[in-house]
């Protein structure tokens, strides 16, 4: 070949990266508060647990001692992974492994999505493509930062293991295995990105590939048989898993998930020179020119829309209310130690026996994951103003005050309905282990008892999206700060003060408790007023 056709060649490629600086400056000015509040949120989850941990179980025969019997349950090995019980740093941090890991992949494909596919959709590339932009310098750039935001998760995790005292070369794996997980799912991500037509066809692309992943995992982690166990080395959590911090200390799993990710970069690539702007590999199903008639109103296009994820947060919160139940046939030997018993009320309440602390305190950090769900769901209308399906909407008889009802009423009903699910299940896995628990009347009765908390937090993310698509972000601030302060106060010996500034701070403790009706009729005011408020503000704005 000349050296005019190398040099021709080596420009070519040049000019398919320009702009990929300004893009990825762009990008972080989008995300600066979502990526450092993820990664310090990573890292609070990360150092706080295992110090929690270390400071009830001062050596390792005292934690072997009060977790003996909770290790050996099969549900924990398929909801956290291997546990390494040989050393007192490994049982510190066996919890947040593989969830830190699930949330670092979630992490890095929010970013990549966000950059990729959902701006593609919305069309702001197409603008950016009028500049000097080159066709790969937009995933080039979401690929950077995403990659940028899962590196300061797991770096920054680390750190914070090591300023607590923890064995380095543990800690390092530590870190190791949320990459593991965090890279796999932004090459994932990046490949699913051109694949789908729409953000949420590449979400579910992603997440369905997730949750797979964890199936697979869990089946692995419980299994008895060599050729199951097998199955937790073919996906990206089973290695991270399979990392094993403060024991084996496998860094090469780390390798297995550049691989795959460089390997589903490189096909992203190749696709991308392949098709047309705004397409996707895959063929999009065409719609029916008219709608059934269970689908003329906003709330039923709102369920319709939305049953995928809905499922998805079904399938998820029963799984984990199954695992609490099961462990209450541990929890009378887990609370023997007077630290264990005095952290469970803390957050959970000191009324009832010890297991209706246990499912207390459980229910409580699984109204949070409810909450987000909520949240979520209330969110899309930000989604759906910042994309132009409102404005479609809008456009027919349709009035702003039913599409916003719709989403609304939606958030309200989902939280609802999960926090039934989960009661109810605590209730009937529990009563099936043990006679100590709860009652399924009992479970059901002191998960609706949260749904007031949940409520005014959601009814927050209406109030600030009815200011502005603009600052609907900020609810996950507040879901955020509202969860540490309610559940989390007592626990960092916070004022009470400060902590009543939490929605969740004034729930009834039950089961066991006493249930508190002025409490619960001023929280669903408050959830009410801000509902209220958000469609005023609403009605009397304009469109993003």
């Amino acid at each position: 070949m000349s050296t005019l056709a190398l040099s021709t060649a080596a420009r070519a490629r040049s000019s398919a990266y320009a702009g990929t600086g300004q893009l990825l400056a762009l990008a972080w000015r989008r995300d600066r508060v979502l990526i450092p509040a993820s990664i310090l949120g990573l890292t609070a989850l990360s150092v706080g647990s295992a110090k929690a941990t270390l400071e009830l179980y001062p050596d390792l025969d005292s934690a072997q001692q009060g977790l003996g019997s909770v290790l050996l349950n099969p549900a924990v090995q398929a909801l956290y992974g291997p546990v390494v019980a040989t050393s007192i740093d490994g049982l510190a941090v066996f919890k947040t492994v593989m969830l830190g890991a699930v949330f670092t992949a979630i992490l890095g494909f929010v970013v990549t999505r966000r950059h990729t596919r959902s701006e593609e959709e919305e069309g702001r590339l197409e603008l950016l493509g009028a500049g000097v932009v080159g066709r790969r310098a937009p995933l080039t750039a979401a690929l950077l930062l995403a990659l940028l935001a899962v590196l300061g998760a797991g770096a920054l995790s680390t750190l914070g293991l090591l300023g607590l005292g923890m064995e380095p070369v543990g800690s390092l794996a530590f870190g190791s295995a949320w990459l593991t997980a965090g890279v796999s799912a932004i090459g994932l991500t990046a490949l699913a990105a051109q694949l789908a037509a729409t953000a949420r066809g590449c979400g579910g692309l992603v997440l369905g590939a997730l949750g797979i992943d964890f199936l697979l995992r869990a089946v692995g982690d419980t299994a008895t048989s060599p050729a199951g166990q097998a199955l937790g080395w073919l996906t990206p959590l089973g290695w991270a898993g399979r990392t094993e911090p403060y024991g084996a200390n496998r860094f090469f799993t780390l390798g297995l998930g550049v691989a795959l990710a460089a390997g589903a970069t490189a096909i992203a690539y190749r696709l991308l020179a392949t098709r047309d702007l705004g397409s996707g590999i895959l063929p999009s199903r065409r719609g029916l020119a008219e709608a059934s008639r269970v689908l003329r109103s906003p709330a039923a296009l709102v369920g319709r829309l939305t049953r995928g994820s809905v499922l998805g947060w079904l399938v998820g919160v029963a799984v984990v209310a199954a695992v609490v139940g099961s462990l209450l046939a541990s929890v009378t030997e887990m609370a023997a130690d007077p630290a264990v018993r005095a952290m469970l009320e803390r957050v959970g309440g000191a009324a009832g026996s010890i297991e209706d602390i246990f499912v207390s305190t459980e229910l409580r950090f699984i109204a949070g994951a409810v909450t987000a769900a909520g949240v979520a769901l209330v969110l899309r209308l930000a989604g759906a103003e910042r994309g132009g399906a409102a404005e479609v909407v809008l456009a027919t008889p349709t009035r702003r005050s039913s599409w916003y009802a719709a989403h609304v009423g939606a958030g309200f009903t989902l939280t609802a309905v999960l926090l039934a699910v989960v009661g109810t299940l605590i209730g009937a896995v529990g009563h099936r282990v043990t006679p100590q628990a709860p009652t399924v009347a009992e479970g059901l009765g002191a998960a609706l008892a949260l749904v007031p908390g949940v409520w005014v937090v959601v009814g927050a993310a209406a109030a600030l999206f009815g200011l502005g698509a603009r600052y609907a972000a900020w609810s996950w601030g507040v879901l955020l700060v509202g969860f540490l302060l309610g559940e989390v106060g007592r626990t960092m010996g916070l004022p009470e003060w400060v902590i009543s500034l939490s929605p969740f701070a004034h729930t009834s403790h039950l089961p066991g408790g006493r249930f508190d009706l002025t409490p619960t009729l001023l929280l669903l005011s408050v959830a009410a007023a801000l509902v209220g408020f958000g469609l005023l503000a609403y009605q009397r704005r304009d469109a993003a």
